[in-house]
């Protein structure tokens, strides 16, 4: 009885999959495996040199040729629109208001980001300590701070002096160093206190899930070699840590940078705020400020998200053998590989077993 077994032929240039074709009863006998039925009338030459057509995917294709219709005809509105008024945009776009605005958007986040950093590191050490204390306090803070809104606890600490008028340092029952709260804490200080408040509750989780991603061999060798629970913090967990919480912490500094747009609400002419302002003295001009904070808040966005990237490439030098190519490195490739334009070589197809 004859039989046939299976031989892939590799893929063709422009876009050809391979496909398995039958070989003689000998070549299966000789693999080791049980040969079957070759079926009558076939050409196993004419086989192999009949070409292969890739499988086709129609519906992809109509659904991105709806897509670009609908992005080129949105382009086409931007630029054919007249209420768009792009040459106001262009004037509101670098006012001395907008950036001033924006100073104080850039300086809040910057703060707030650190501070909740920090203190997200505390809380979380706190919510893995093996005290029941600590480790419930941490719960607790974490608990309230995602349960409340953050326009909630701006609003809130706003109104601070109506609560505790002075606020005084000193022996309990005995004397007392006071000074009043209006006078304590600037309006600006109230809301970096706020955001900061609000943003360390999700940066502890951030950084406990971090913490915890962690291989549990590495605290143990640690643990073996004697280092100091602090160096091994510092020095294993938190830098192998970092890898987990970077990503995740970019994303928690992006919604605090629009989430620092509330400040408008505690009197604080932040970016948006500028805008609010400036949209009720122009209200013919409206619709270029809203564009004109669009574009800042995408251009701080886009920052934020290349200082992520890099980040993210420094941390993963101890997990990847080698690093990815960074974009440009990727840009700077294919144009060498387009300048050199190799000539073409008959491809001849290979045969595997």
């Amino acid at each position: 009885m004859s039989g046939l077994s299976t031989r892939e032929r590799s893929a063709e240039p422009g876009g050809r999959a391979s496909v398995a074709l039958p070989v003689s009863t000998g070549d299966a006998t000789a693999a080791g495996t049980p040969g079957t039925p070759l079926p009558p009338g076939i050409d196993l030459k004419r086989l192999a040199e009949r070409p292969v057509v890739p499988l086709r995917h129609p519906v992809r294709w109509v659904i991105t040729a709806v897509v670009l219709v609908l992005l080129l005809n949105f382009v086409q509105t931007l630029f054919t629109n007249p209420a768009w008024e792009w040459s106001k945009v262009g004037t509101w776009l670098f006012a001395p208001a907008i950036l001033k605005g924006l100073q104080l958007t850039l300086l809040a986040t910057a703060i707030s980001a650190v501070v909740s950093f920090l203190g997200g590191i505390v809380v979380a050490l706190g919510r893995i300590s093996g005290n029941p204390v600590l480790s419930t306090l941490s719960w607790l803070y974490i608990w309230l701070f995602r349960s409340v809104p953050l326009i909630l606890v701006l609003i809130f600490l706003f109104n601070l002096g109506n609560l505790y008028p002075t606020i005084g340092i000193g022996v309990p029952f005995g004397p007392q160093l006071e000074v009043p709260t209006f006078t304590l804490l600037s309006s600006l200080a109230l809301g970096v206190i706020g955001l900061s408040l609000s943003e360390i509750a999700y940066s502890a989780e951030v950084v406990r899930s971090g913490i915890l991603a962690v291989d549990q061999g590495q605290h143990e060798a640690a643990k073996a070699l004697g280092i100091p629970s602090r160096r091994q913090f510092t020095r294993i967990v938190l830098p192998q840590a970092l890898r987990s919480i970077v990503p995740a912490y970019v994303n928690q500094i992006i919604g605090l940078l629009k989430a620092s747009s509330l400040l408008f609400y505690v009197s604080l002419l932040d970016l948006f705020g500028v805008v609010q302002n400036l949209g009720s003295t122009y209200p013919t001009d409206i619709i270029p400020l809203l564009v004109v904070a669009t574009i800042w808040y995408l251009v701080l966005t886009s920052v934020i998200s290349v200082v992520q990237y890099y980040i993210e490439r420094f941390y993963a030098r101890g997990s990847v053998r080698v690093l990815p190519a960074t974009p440009w490195q990727r840009f700077r490739g294919g144009v060498r590989q387009l300048s050199r334009r190799p000539a073409a070589r008959p491809h001849e197809p290979r045969e595997v077993v």
